[in-house]
């Protein structure tokens, strides 16, 4: 069992490694993907000559969109082959204890781009708003990670505290998307494809938290840890790609 899972996690970072790969190469040398770089703003106060502050709007940077479209799916495919190379060992460990730490580590990263990026383009592109949203969706990864530190395989009773606040950490964003998609004008006028898309990657994500739940409470297949395991990593391939190429067909019919 222990050499099937290795072997998964080298096929999944090979699935991550090409798509990340094809990605980058898009980015660099498409004229489209290359020049889509949102503006990133500040809102600060400044004293006005003769007395008196109020906000002013700062442009700080720009977003290189589709290296971070890549770097999600590479940073993937780095902790899969992280996880069957130089840590293979803690990785089998942790999965005894019923335990994933690096999992939620890179979900933490990856997964905290990828909405950043989905936000920016519904237009929450303050900084303000791109530090929030990527600290509020990684806290929910780490809440996803003590959940299982509170639960070991051998517990006697379940602590589901984590999992909730995970639960709330996890559908902030989302009300901020939501919220500024709503205010964004005519929803007739936006391409076809972007409520549909956007509804059914929400569904996708979610199954994180869905898949969790399946294994505390046991359910089905997921009483085997292993079972939750495999269902994390394809979930992650399934949600990553999903979004990436929803992203660049948005930037390509933007």
């Amino acid at each position: 069992m222990n050499n099937q899972l290795i072997s998964f996690n080298k096929k999944m970072g090979v699935l991550h490694l090409i798509q990340g790969t094809a990605i980058l190469i898009l980015s660099l040398t498409v004229d489209v993907f290359k020049d889509f770089r949102p503006t990133i703003f500040g809102r600060f106060f400044e004293v006005y000559e003769g007395g008196g502050y109020g906000p002013v709007t700062q442009e700080l940077f720009t977003l290189p969109f589709g290296i971070l479209v890549s770097l999600f799916l590479l940073l993937s495919a780095l902790f899969h082959f992280l996880i069957s190379g130089p840590f293979k060992q803690n990785y089998l460990s942790s999965i005894e204890k019923g335990s994933n730490p690096l999992r939620w580590y890179e979900y933490a990263l990856s997964s905290s781009i990828m909405v950043v990026l989905l936000a920016s383009m519904f237009g929450l592109l303050t900084i303000e708003a791109i530090i929030l949203i990527f600290v509020i969706n990684a806290l929910m990864n780490f809440f996803g990670l003590l959940m299982e530190k509170m639960n070991p395989l051998n517990r006697t009773s379940t602590d589901w505290t984590a999992h909730w606040f995970g639960w709330v950490a996890g559908v902030t964003p989302w009300v901020m998307i939501v919220i500024y998609m709503l205010n964004n004008g005519d929803l007739s006028l936006m391409p076809w494809f972007v409520i549909p898309g956007l509804v059914f990657y929400f569904l996708t994500f979610n199954l994180f938290g869905f898949n969790q739940y399946f294994q505390y409470k046991k359910i089905g297949p997921w009483k085997d840890y292993i079972y939750g395991e495999r269902m994390y990593v394809w979930l992650s391939l399934f949600g990553k790609s999903i979004l990436a190429w929803f992203i660049f067909l948005g930037i390509l019919l933007a």
